[in-house]
């Protein structure tokens, strides 16, 4: 039997007008190298609380043995998710049913043309069967300027890189 879960209790109208940012929930991960000392190929990824606790592998097109889990499916997890939350919220607030939509966030990894480093390329795939696409572009829209990941997307995300002792 399934368990019902309570739904997030989130504003989607543009409520703060704050001039800094506003942290509501934090949380932290740590990677370790595992055995090849290397997070990517053999690392070890938990958080601070416990609940993410999991082995991290190379997938095998980029040379590892592809027997766990890699940042790019991380990733692709995250993104659809919050995206799916975000619509999931403007299509209840439209009195829509959310239950059929699925997200599907492919991630792929790839050479950078302009320094010849590593870029990511994110596409998502939204599904929502029996609803219009009149009625549901807008709100695909809309959904798009709630979710934190597609501004960050687009954006960029402050970041801040230190070395911790």
């Amino acid at each position: 039997m399934t368990e019902w879960t309570r739904l997030p209790d989130l504003p989607t109208d543009k409520d703060y007008d704050g001039e800094v940012f506003s942290p509501i929930y934090t949380t932290t991960v740590t990677v370790s190298g595992g055995t090849a000392s290397h997070g990517r190929a053999s690392g070890k990824a938990r958080s601070g609380d416990g609940i993410l606790d999991l082995d991290l592998r190379m997938p095998a097109e980029l040379g590892g043995d592809g027997q766990g889990t890699n940042p790019e499916q991380l990733f692709a997890a995250g993104f659809a998710a919050c995206f799916h939350g975000a619509l999931s919220l403007v299509a209840r607030q439209a009195a829509l049913d959310p239950t059929a939509i699925r997200v599907e966030a492919t991630v792929a990894f790839g050479r950078d043309p302009e320094d010849g480093g590593y870029l990511l390329h994110v596409d998502l795939a939204i599904k929502w069967p029996d609803v219009d696409p009149v009625v549901a572009t807008p709100l695909v829209e809309k959904a798009d300027s709630l979710c934190p990941y597609t501004k960050m997307a687009l954006r960029g995300t402050p970041t801040s890189i230190r070395l911790a002792s």
